[in-house]
């Protein structure tokens, strides 16, 4: 083989190298990365929606909007090594058992919820600096619940549990008009012979800098109580505006 090929078949390995390295790191960087998100979502549930979707080990659920979980959307399990550690968060369990309570099942070690909810979804949020540590993830979650206050919120504007009827669009138009921004609400279908959905979640969305933002959402979207240790969860979905039941007990 003569220098001249020889040389050329360098540069082309050299040039091929360089091309793959950069396309690797482009495609970190892409909004197509399967780690990359755009929005955070902070989930309050219902405890008593949640109980009758659940007829699980669910006892005196109670009665005000509790933490679901904050979502980073459309990614979960980032990082399948960096496993919960309570010890990390002693000093947050006071407000955890209070304001991120396990409905679903309250006589099991409480903990496995938030394992979940770390190692779900919070080793994707850790992409940001201001969540990147079990204390910051939680403790930070649990300072935008208490900012948001929703159930205060609800009862200022005249909402509350009742045996009587709400239509979604009075819940939204408040909502909105207390926070400036959309959320997203859903609700547990009507059961079969009846005319009235129960609202079961309600969402709100911030930027990666942690300001709300409006919650932007496909029509046919649902969602799925996301509590993988639960058996037969019922399906949520966006709420209609019709009829709401509000429920305040079981």
């Amino acid at each position: 083989m003569k220098p001249a090929t020889v040389h050329c078949l360098i540069l082309g390995c050299f040039y091929l190298a360089f091309c793959c390295g950069y396309t690797s790191c482009k495609f970190l960087k892409s909004e197509h990365h399967p780690h990359i998100w755009k929005k955070l979502i902070l989930v309050h549930h219902w405890p008593v929606t949640v109980c009758k979707m659940n007829e699980n080990d669910c006892k005196e659920p109670p009665q005000y909007w509790t933490i679901h979980g904050l979502w980073p959307e459309k990614v979960e399990e980032c990082n399948r090594t960096w496993h919960f550690n309570v010890n990390e968060i002693k000093d947050l369990l006071p407000d955890m058992r209070q304001y991120w309570p396990d409905i679903l099942h309250s006589s099991l070690n409480r903990t496995q919820f938030w394992k979940h909810e770390w190692e779900k979804h919070g080793t994707c949020a850790a992409t940001v600096e201001s969540l990147n540590s079990q204390k910051k993830y939680f403790g930070k979650t649990l300072d935008l619940y208490q900012k948001l206050d929703l159930n205060s919120c609800l009862l200022k504007v005249g909402i509350k549990p009742s045996s009587s009827y709400y239509q979604m669009t009075a819940i939204k138009e408040a909502l909105t008009s207390v926070y400036g921004v959309t959320p997203k609400v859903q609700c547990l279908p009507p059961e079969q012979g009846e005319e009235v959905q129960t609202i079961g979640q309600i969402e709100f969305c911030f930027t990666k800098e942690l300001e709300l933002r409006n919650c932007t959402h496909a029509e046919a979207e649902s969602y799925i109580l996301q509590n993988d240790w639960s058996s037969g969860p019922e399906e949520l979905s966006i709420c209609n505006d019709t009829l709401t039941y509000y429920p305040s007990q079981v």
